[in-house]
């Protein structure tokens, strides 16, 4: 998805900012020119100060997305995923497990969900970070209750995995 984005938008930095804010915050463009989270519209203005630009760039970064069949099909479709509960999950009695690994690794987030499973305990919700949208992508587990210390050193030998956090 980022080739066709950044091919886009390579000679805007700015508008590439918009764009990649606009994916990293679930936003869409409606057709009427306007940003939207879920039905809520997104002001112009805060979009702007969230992205670092000014809002005419983000009347600019709208008017190219609109205007490109790919990247209309891509910006008017996206959705929000929903409340991300990592920063919450102490104060509901459940667990997180965070994950460190290098990019392109396959089967990372199936071996660390069967090794929650094997102690009986239920996944509340995953997220794994975009590589092409954060410096350090996480996955970030959700866990029905705290997973037990002593699976550290087994999310460890994972392989591509290079750092792990349990609380």
């Amino acid at each position: 998805m980022w080739d066709r984005i950044k091919h886009k938008f390579e000679k805007f930095p700015a508008r590439m900012s918009v764009a990649r804010k606009i994916v990293e915050l679930g936003l869409c463009v409606g057709e009427n020119n306007k940003i939207y989270c879920g039905d809520v519209e997104v002001s112009d203005v805060a979009l702007a100060r969230a992205a670092g630009v000014d809002r005419r760039t983000i009347k600019a970064t709208i008017d190219v997305i609109l205007a490109d069949e790919q990247l209309e099909a891509i910006f008017t479709n996206i959705y929000p995923a929903g409340a991300f509960l990592k920063n919450v999950a102490s104060n509901l009695g459940f667990g997180v497990v965070e994950i460190e690994a290098k990019a392109g690794n396959p089967g990372i987030l199936a071996q660390a969900t069967d090794l929650i499973s094997r102690e009986n305990v239920s996944i509340r919700q995953a997220h794994a970070g975009d590589p092409e949208l954060e410096e350090n992508p996480r996955l970030t587990i959700i866990t029905e209750k705290p997973v037990k210390g002593e699976l550290y050193n087994e999310f460890l030998k994972i392989d591509g995995v290079t750092k792990v956090s349990i609380y």
